[in-house]
This record gives structure tokens, C-alpha cells and sequence, in this order.
């Protein structure tokens, strides 16, 4: 078994209708500490690398409706941490009305 760094890679478009506020950042940063990989979120293709453990600087990305979010996670756990952001993202953030 190897611990070699590669990373793994995956874009989502958010199709939240406030884009990324509060409770869906909240939701994604949580979601990214479960995993021990590092894992950092892109909003395009000149925005830069966030940390995706970071409340702070997630919601400061300010991600607007159809913005398509890039992951990328390096370390042990890689693509399942990028499998699960996707698939919250894909989910709504769990958000249904109803």
C-alpha cells in the first residue's frame, strides 16, 4: 500500500439557489474535516485554492448559483473526500424543501 500524495480532482456545478451562504459552507466544511486528506475548493478557473476546512474562507468565496465548484483532496483518503463533497453538492447541501 502507498501514501503517494496524488491528487484527486472533481468539479460540481452548485445549483443551490442562494449559492454557497452559510448553512451550505457550514455543511461542506464539516463534511471536509471528516476526512485526512487535504482538501481545497476552487469557484473557477482565476479564482484561487481555498482551504475547504476553513468556515471562514469558504464563506468568504462568496459562490454565486451555477458556480461550479472544483475540489481537490491529496492524502489517504482523497477520493472519497472528493466523492463525498461532490455528492453534497449534487445533493442540494441536503436542503429540500419538503
Amino acid at each position: 500500500m502507498s501514501e503517494a500524495s496524488e491528487t484527486v480532482t472533481a468539479a460540481v456545478t452548485m445549483t443551490h439557489a442562494v449559492g454557497l451562504h452559510a448553512r451550505p459552507s457550514v455543511k461542506l466544511t464539516k463534511l471536509a474535516k471528516t476526512f485526512a486528506a487535504r482538501i481545497e475548493l476552487s469557484t473557477g478557473a482565476e479564482a484561487p485554492w481555498i482551504d475547504a476546512k476553513s468556515i471562514v474562507k469558504v464563506m468568504a468565496a462568496k459562490a454565486p448559483k451555477d458556480t461550479v465548484l472544483t475540489f481537490r483532496a491529496a492524502g489517504p483518503d482523497a477520493d472519497a473526500a472528493v466523492a463525498a463533497l461532490v455528492a453534497l453538492v449534487e445533493r442540494d447541501f441536503d436542503e429540500h424543501e419538503g
